[in-house]
């Protein structure tokens, strides 16, 4: 598949509450990540796409599950989506270390991710 849904992540208004819930529904095995500016909760599925849950940046926002799906350029992918009438919901973002992201709503309003993973340096 060319461009595969790679990560799955939930942003709530209550992280201790969806950690409790989730945890205990599908025995999820969660490892907080420290990214200096915030806790993240890596969600390990065992098989599968894995995911992540944090809190929600927005102040006013809800809770949400947001899927993404890997890119080979996510500067690229967010100008495309926005030329066919994307709204950018969060714009291209640096995560340390893993890749670069954007959210988008697509022109029906559902929300979407776009993830260009971090390339590794190729040996000389």
């Amino acid at each position: 598949m060319r461009n595969p849904f790679v990560h799955v992540e939930l942003v709530t208004t209550d992280v201790a509450k969806a950690k409790s819930f989730y945890g205990k529904l599908f025995n999820w095995k969660l490892e907080d990540v420290d990214m200096g500016d915030m806790i993240y909760t890596l969600i390990k599925v065992g098989e599968g796409t894995g995911g992540g849950l944090m809190k929600n940046p927005m102040p006013d926002g809800h809770s949400t599950w947001i899927a993404y799906v890997k890119v080979a350029d996510v500067k690229k992918a967010t100008k495309k989506a926005k030329s066919f009438g994307a709204k950018i919901k969060k714009d291209i973002t640096e995560v340390k270390g893993a890749g670069s992201l954007s959210i988008i709503t697509d022109p029906t309003g559902a929300m979407l991710g776009l993830w260009e993973p971090k390339r590794k340096k190729k040996k000389s």
